[in-house]
């Protein structure tokens, strides 16, 4: 039987250059960095909805307690 072939790192989801197996899927410490700033800058958001809306109450106005 012959090994299985490895199909080659995918890029770095930053720059482009091949990834770093151990920093997968970045190629560098500062390509994650980057990507960690993005996130914590809000430039990237995860969809769903809107906090401020969902801590005014039910939508029905049934606020009673049970």
């Amino acid at each position: 039987m012959t090994a299985p072939a490895h199909s080659p790192a995918p890029p770095c989801s930053i720059c482009g250059k091949p990834s770093d197996p151990r920093l997968r899927p970045f190629c560098s410490r500062r390509c994650a960095d980057v990507d960690l700033n993005r996130w914590l800058g809000e430039v990237y958001v995860v969809p769903g909805d809107d906090p401020a809306a969902a801590a005014s109450g039910p939508p029905d106005g049934d606020d009673e307690d049970f």
